[in-house]
């Protein structure tokens, strides 16, 4: 029996009911919005500045805002499953990126190619620093929060320095193609992003063994490099692609509000990047790992953040309330509560729980 059959069978018992809570959660938000304003999800064309007729509503608003939050939440899931951690410096990484993207774009006429360069540039040097922390993590065993600490720190500072100390804008038709929209399509460009950044993933999971190779190393380690499989080179690999992943999040940014502002860019975002994947079923320690789940984790936090602003609650507020909703479903979704429900399903069956 081959060693990928053998991983692939035990992945396929645990992904089983694993977005059940997070579908749950996503559904109970969808029907609160529709019973309380039943226009909520309604989209309708409007035209924006440039002219261009656009889609507009609370729908396309959820699934354009949280762009940024899925393609993060995507890297930090494999993050957390090769390393049994979290990175708590993409947000100053995103910084870091973004204010390269900037420089060079400043330094140049705005046109395809120069978008093209910086976008390259910038995800060299946020690459850079991501592996910075995978050697930390890989090489010297430091635990990845720790690790990330030092870049959490100084990151942002750093993306300072690049610009001089100041935080330039950049304005260009051409830039409204990441993070607005693209004349004669009325979908906001970060939704069409996003989707095209998911198939590639997903392709490159279904048709490499990088899937399989990063949960075996998340489950245990030794046992991975037993099976001839490279620890430490897969855990590069996972800070290779959150490299990729910051550098589209930081620029997608600048490209929104036409700016780079090392202090505000995707503040705080840490935080909700892995309750996204917590809410998405996956463990934290590490291990198995179910990207629909953390995307759909991503969604819910960006519902409830414009549920909540839409019931008009004020700013300071909202990490209140987002934290008590988030706490629940999280507690929901545990296991000693699976494992109570599990208990009370037997019971009503007549089944009988045999432990071994």
């Amino acid at each position: 029996m081959s060693k990928k059959f053998v991983l692939s069978r035990e992945l396929k018992k645990f992904t089983q009911s694993q977005l059940a809570i997070p579908v749950f959660a996503l559904l109970l938000l969808v029907v609160f919005n529709l019973i309380r304003d039943p226009s909520f999800f309604s989209i309708s064309i409007k035209t924006n500045n440039m002219g261009n007729s656009v889609l507009s509503g609370n729908l396309v608003s959820i699934l354009n805002g949280a762009s940024e939050l899925v393609i993060l939440a995507i890297g930090m899931t494999l993050i957390t499953s090769a390393t049994k951690g979290q990175d708590i410096s993409i947000g100053a990484s995103a910084a870091i990126a973004g204010s390269v993207f900037v420089k060079i774009l400043r330094a140049n006429t705005i046109t395809v190619p120069i978008i093209l360069l910086a976008l390259i540039l910038a995800c060299i040097v946020a690459i850079l620093f991501c592996l910075m922390n995978g050697i930390l993590i890989a090489k010297f065993n430091i635990q990845p929060m720790i690790a990330s600490l030092i870049l959490f720190t100084a990151g942002r500072p750093i993306a300072y320095w690049i610009n001089g100390g100041a935080t330039p804008n950049v304005e260009s038709p051409l830039l409204s193609g990441l993070g607005g929209f693209i004349p004669g399509i009325p979908i906001p460009s970060p939704i069409i992003i996003v989707v095209i950044f998911i198939i590639l993933i997903k392709l490159l999971l279904k048709f490499t063994n990088l899937g399989l190779y990063i949960q075996a190393v998340g489950i245990n380690e030794k046992a991975a490099r037993l099976n001839g499989i490279n620890p430490m080179l897969m855990k590069m690999a996972v800070f290779l692609i959150l490299g990729v992943c910051v550098t589209i999040a930081g620029s997608m940014n600048v490209c929104r509000i036409g700016l780079i502002n090392h202090e505000t860019i995707l503040i705080d975002i840490e935080m909700d990047v892995i309750l996204a994947v917590a809410i998405g079923g996956n463990s934290l320690g590490g291990g198995k790992f179910k990207l629909a789940g953390s995307v759909i984790g991503a969604y819910i936090i960006q519902t409830l953040t414009t549920t909540l602003y839409a019931m008009k609650v004020s700013s300071t507020a909202v990490k209140a309330y987002k934290a008590i909703v988030i706490i629940l479903i999280v507690v929901i979704g545990s296991p000693v509560v699976k494992e109570a429900f599990q208990k009370l399903r037997n019971s009503l069956s007549g089944k009988k729980v045999v432990r071994i």
